[in-house]
């Protein structure tokens, strides 16, 4: 059973021939610069520029010092990388030149190379060329996109895992061998009338459980996938004056929000980010809770549990100094609202170290004198599961990617049902091609135009 691959989007269809350039570091004014080409005709337009050596006599993965002109005037003394296909990041020709930082260098060398018959790159379209030229496949490109948007170890990890293939060889290993029982069934239909099984049904059951796990575990992993790609955020709430922006800068170590002791003076959201062991937060603190005449604060009060709801964790803040029984009656009501993520934190304990005996599973500390803050950020770490990642273990962080998982995932628990109730080989072939297909979404197997523009639109130009 074959699968087809769609090629490109709309606007390259004729264009793959074509020799794209593009900025490939970040737009402004650096120490250097790098421009890459990619097409049958890079080498060949560098070398009518760069005055040296002739380019295209030279072997590839070397690099040259020389200077680039236009006409009788030197633009720049340059680097010229040379990659020759197949072995490129785009499986094409490819010539890097690492020139000097200046936004006008930059433009005029791009302006040279377009002259002398490059085009501007589109968004992803060095990606999208590896993609097509079988470099790496769909899921592998995405991890790109992920790797330079990666803003913590964690997230890095993750990334680097899947642009190396260690999610696409899991899949492709899964595809093989239900492509081999598929095979099988399908077989059988040629033989219809002779009432005959190749495809040993009890070994078959056995697969669809392990690929049905196999799934599962993939699908479950999304969970720290997604946390550790876009990060945690936590609310942090409380009454007013019970101390949340002096937490908030203690765990930045930064005076980011106003302190004061006029009660109200946080009215609407601050949010800022921490990594935290590689992981990354998004601390938001509100406006205290209280009963309030005054319009604004009421509008932030509002705002503050919508974040709550909205937030993975809450750390709900107490006063040791001031009366404990009303603030613990708060506590209560928010643990029916929000169940598991709730955090009882008691701050200002140096004030009054009484209060541990008086409330039952919290964390105590002194956010003005730092203390307890160690003991707040491993309870934070522990609401992460970073076991599959420290054990090297696939972690899906695209929602696209899980999405496909779980469709797949159906149509083998429909497969398995299907298998336990003896229904024909051809209903059974029907529901293993679509869990193929649903996997061959992720890597690209299978792939349409819309989506490959959906995905390399949201790439910067140069990758």
């Amino acid at each position: 059973m074959k699968v087809k691959k769609q090629k490109s989007l709309p606007y390259l269809c004729h264009m793959l021939q074509d020799t794209i350039c593009a900025l490939a570091t970040a737009s402004g004014v650096g120490a250097i610069s790098v421009i890459r080409l990619s097409g049958p005709e890079a080498i060949s337009i560098c070398d009518k520029l760069f005055l040296a050596k002739n380019l295209s006599e030279q072997a590839s993965h070397t690099v040259h010092f020389g200077t680039i002109r236009d006409a009788d005037k030197i633009v720049d003394e340059v680097l010229v990388t040379i990659f020759k296909n197949p072995h490129s990041y785009t499986g094409e020709d490819v010539v890097e030149v690492s020139c000097h930082g200046s936004v006008y260098i930059q433009n005029q060398l791009i302006q040279l190379f377009l002259k002398e018959g490059g085009r501007m790159a589109q968004p992803g379209e060095f990606t999208l060329r590896a993609f097509s030229n079988g470099k790496i496949d769909l899921s592998q490109a995405e991890a790109v996109a992920d790797l330079i948007a990666s803003d913590s170890e964690a997230a890095h990890k993750v990334a680097m895992q899947q642009m190396r293939g260690g999610f696409s060889n899991e899949l492709k290993d899964l595809r093989e061998e239900l492509i081999n029982f598929a095979s099988l069934i399908e077989l059988e239909l040629d033989f219809g009338e002779e009432d005959v099984e190749f495809a040993d049904r009890e070994k078959f059951n056995e697969l669809l459980e392990k690929i049905k796990a196999a799934l599962k575990r993939l699908v479950d992993s999304f969970a720290v996938g997604n946390v550790i790609k876009n990060g945690i955020p936590v609310a942090i709430l409380g009454e007013p004056n019970v101390g949340k922006s002096t937490l908030l800068n203690a765990l930045l170590n930064e005076e980011r929000a106003i302190v004061s002791d006029i009660a109200g003076t946080t009215r609407d959201t601050i949010e800022d980010d921490l990594i935290i062991g590689g992981i990354h937060f998004r601390f938001i603190d509100t406006a205290g809770l209280r009963e309030t005449n005054d319009v604004v604060e009421s509008i932030g009060i509002q705002k503050a549990l919508e974040k709550a709801q909205q937030a993975q964790l809450v750390l709900y803040l107490m006063d040791a100094s001031k009366d404990l029984s009303q603030q613990l009656k708060e506590v209560e009501e928010l643990k029916g609202k929000l169940a598991n993520k709730l955090v009882v934190v008691v701050n200002k304990v140096d004030q009054n170290p009484a209060a541990k005996a008086q409330v039952k599973d919290a964390l105590f500390i002194s956010a003005k004198q730092k203390v307890g803050l160690e003991a707040l950020t491993d309870i934070l770490l522990s609401f992460v599961n970073t076991g599959a990642l420290c054990n090297n273990q696939t972690i899906v962080s695209n929602s696209r990617h899980v999405d496909a998982l779980n469709k797949s995932l159906e149509q083998i628990i429909k497969t398995i049902e299907g298998l336990n109730s003896g229904i024909s080989g051809d209903f059974l072939a029907m529901d293993i091609r679509q869990a193929l297909f649903h996997l061959g979404e992720i890597t690209g197997e299978i792939s349409t135009d819309d989506l490959l523009n959906n995905i390399f639109s949201n790439f910067c130009i140069g990758k």
